[in-house]
């Protein structure tokens, strides 16, 4: 291991028993690990169809050419639908995280005994859900169609935007606060004054970039029936239309790189 002599000059000295049984129990149980897991995938896995999977491949890509261009205007209004479901989506889960990362920060809480792992606790069981799994839930309950869609949006973004947002909040200085409260002013004048303006940044940053994640989220969930070009993809695969599948890829393509630059150019507008 390096270290350095009184001249600053790196000389290498052999590392201690303790210190090199360390480094090499670490490697065997990484090792290990591998070979476990390794011993799994293989046992459960078809190697033929592995082996296959090259020639499979190249006969579905010549299937998806040329793309059948006829198909674009029957998927204009699915595909506004997924932008729509994740706009309203975000919008929601926004207006469902917000107070929620108000009562997780430890700064703003009303009661960190109580309150705030209740806050935290939501904030876990929504990141801990994926939303297509949310979308599932939601299309037994509610049916099929957008609301499951957007519900379904907004529940996976409350864990997002709460966990970033109620971090920012922590990481505010806490010196503009003081002097604000050092006027008299009540609990929601000091967050409208001392705490909201300091955190606008990056509430706004958070927001931009969660609407940009839930296009690229909302084109799969009309899979589960929530609404969305999905539902064409899923149709498509199904009746083996391939190259109306590369129509909806290339949509889908499209519509992500154009959210994507939104995106950016909002967040860099904002910071």
């Amino acid at each position: 291991m390096p270290i350095r002599d009184n001249g600053g000059t790196k000389v290498w000295q052999r590392r201690d028993r303790a210190a090199q049984f360390r480094i090499w129990l670490t490697w065997l149980v990484v090792t290990a690990a591998f070979m476990a897991s390794w011993a799994v995938i293989h046992e459960q896995t078809i190697w033929f169809f592995v082996l296959d999977a090259p020639t499979q491949a190249l006969d579905m890509a010549s299937r998806m050419v040329p793309p059948r261009w006829s198909y674009f205007e029957r998927i204009v209004d699915p595909l506004w639908d997924t932008i729509n479901i994740a706009t309203l989506g975000t919008l929601l889960g926004i207006a469902i995280a917000t107070p929620i990362a108000f009562l997780a920060a430890h700064n703003t809480t009303p009661s960190r005994a109580f309150v705030r792992p209740v806050a935290l606790l939501v904030i876990v069981a929504s990141r801990s859900i994926n939303s297509l799994i949310w979308a599932l839930l939601l299309v037994l309950i509610l049916g099929p169609g957008l609301l499951a869609g957007i519900i379904a949006i907004a529940l996976r973004s409350i864990g997002f935007i709460g966990k970033l947002l109620y971090e920012a909040i922590e990481e505010i200085d806490p010196a503009q606060v003081e002097s604000i409260e050092a006027t008299g002013a009540s609990r929601a004048q000091v967050i409208a004054y001392g705490i909201a303006p300091q955190v606008m940044p990056a509430f706004a940053g958070i927001s931009v970039y969660r609407w940009d994640i839930n296009i690229r989220e909302a084109t799969v969930l009309g899979l589960v029936g929530a609404g969305g070009i999905g539902i064409q993809l899923q149709a498509s695969v199904n009746n083996l239309a391939w190259n109306q599948v590369t129509v909806i890829f290339l949509a889908i393509l499209a519509t992500v790189v154009v959210s994507e630059w939104v995106s950016a150019k909002v967040r860099h507008a904002i910071i």
